[in-house]
């Protein structure tokens, strides 16, 4: 199957939603560290699995344009159902030029960042793969943690399509990742210390609460739902916080790592916790957030995640041509 990576290509089998950048920017958003299976197929253009269909998105002007595989075979797919799960998926029903404003009256470090980085928003995901890949994020960074998602569902999820010769699995289900072997297998596949927690975390679900016992969490308390996720292999507060903001609805979760405990003491004059991120200093941390932001504190702390990602790639790839410069220099100095 042929990617189309705009909708000038096969224009039928293209639709689009309003949404202007204040309100979404999807290269800001699909690429933070929230999601980790789209990738930029083309400039501009993001393709990654939603729901079990393989999507192209691209934003043009004021309108999200979108696009699904597999589906030319049966027609023009249900326009209805299409748009409202990426409607769903982005949460487009809240307002966000209105959340940046207030932020920005409350926060002045925020309104300094936040122009640069307008349509940040925090994604709605699917319970099971939001808690899954996030295990994965322990001691790693974007580009290897999307590598090893990659991986597992290759190995465990259901082949969906091929685009240009590109092969595209959905995500494991929790069944295909809760067998006896599924440690070892996800060894062989370079996932470390995190196999024995992807794999143990999978059977306890099973065995427990279930898929929709995990989807139900959305309607208990913050509090709640955090309690249940840490009482699973491998799930500490950092994770269950992230799971409760990117799949769970609890728009107050602030996911807190040492780079935001940092960030509350030097920019903010925070003191905070003690000399080690404990349970303890993670609750002062994101209490004094939700203070500060409101009742959607997790979404303004994704904007200045967002903000020190992009400044941290900047900065490395400044190094990087440093680096190239001083050897092609010192190449130059050398004698024949």
């Amino acid at each position: 199957m042929k990617l189309r990576d705009a909708p000038s290509a096969c224009p039928s089998l293209w639709r689009s939603l309003p949404c202007p950048p204040a309100e979404l920017r999807l290269d800001l958003v699909l690429s933070s560290g929230q999601t980790f299976r789209w990738w930029e197929s083309s400039p501009g253009a993001w393709t990654g699995v939603l729901g079990e269909r393989v999507w192209t998105l691209r934003q043009e002007r004021n309108r999200l344009w979108y696009t699904v595989y597999g589906e030319e075979q049966d027609g023009r797919p249900d326009g209805a159902e299409t748009d409202q799960i990426l409607r769903d998926y982005f949460q487009l029903d809240v307002g966000l030029p209105a959340l940046y404003r207030a932020w920005g009256a409350a926060d002045p470090l925020f309104r300094k960042v936040a122009n640069d980085f307008p349509g940040v928003r925090v994604l709605r995901q699917d319970p099971v793969e939001c808690l899954l890949s996030f295990i994965c994020t322990s001691n790693n960074h974007i580009s290897r943690i999307t590598a090893m998602i990659e991986r597992l569902c290759q190995a465990f999820g259901r082949h969906l399509c091929c685009l240009d010769s590109r092969p595209i699995h959905a995500f494991p289900s929790l069944s295909a990742l809760a067998g006896a072997d599924t440690e070892a297998q996800l060894r062989a596949l370079g996932f470390g210390y995190r196999a024995k927690f992807v794999s143990g975390t999978a059977r306890a679900i099973v065995k427990g609460l279930g898929a929709e016992g995990l989807r139900r969490l959305r309607t208990v308390p913050y509090a709640e739902a955090r309690r249940e996720l840490c009482a699973l292999p491998g799930v500490g507060t950092k994770v269950a916080d992230c799971v409760c903001l990117m799949a769970l609805d609890k728009a107050e979760a602030v996911p807190v790592d040492t780079h935001v405990w940092r960030i509350a003491r030097q920019r903010y004059g925070a003191v905070l916790g003690g000399k080690s991120l404990t349970p303890r200093a993670h609750q002062e941390i994101g209490d004094f957030f939700r203070g500060l932001w409101g009742p959607r504190a997790g979404w303004a702390q994704a904007v200045l995640f967002c903000a020190d990602l992009r400044k941290g790639q900047e900065l490395a790839g400044s190094q990087d041509q440093a680096r190239r410069s001083q050897g092609r220099d010192n190449r130059r100095r050398c004698p024949p």
